[in-house]
């Protein structure tokens, strides 16, 4: 692993940390229950990829969310970089996270093969 990518993680473990911070400042009950499950910052730590938990939002509650977020976005990035002592902080966009649902619709496969398989096995 060489510096950069060093650098880069350590950059995505502390935003993964501060940003619930920031949210918990505001006054939205939306927004200060939001968890952060995974950021992703861009090679040149400019821009980030802030990945939210959905689990218990409906689509609508999610639309409203990301345009909240949006609109706060200079908002987080002013608390990162005062909380951090840091000169700049990364653009960030934020996105809820897909992939528990594709984690859970895999295991649901793997475990119909499975029943399958042992199906074909007692026969």
């Amino acid at each position: 692993m060489t510096q950069e990518e060093i650098k880069r993680h350590r950059v995505e473990s502390i935003l993964k940390e501060i940003i619930p911070e920031a949210l918990g400042t505001l006054d939205d009950p939306l927004l200060n229950t939001l968890g952060v499950t995974d950021v992703v910052c861009s090679k040149g730590r400019s821009d980030a990829k802030v990945y939210l938990d959905k689990s218990v939002l409906s689509a609508d509650e999610q639309k409203i969310i990301l345009k909240k977020l949006h609109s706060l976005s200079g908002y987080i990035q002013n608390h990162c970089k005062q909380s951090e002592g840091w000169f700049k902080a990364p653009y960030m966009t934020f996105e809820f996270d897909e992939q528990p649902d594709k984690i859970s619709h895999l295991e649901e496969l793997f475990a119909k093969i499975h029943k399958e398989i042992k199906g074909d096995d007692e026969k």
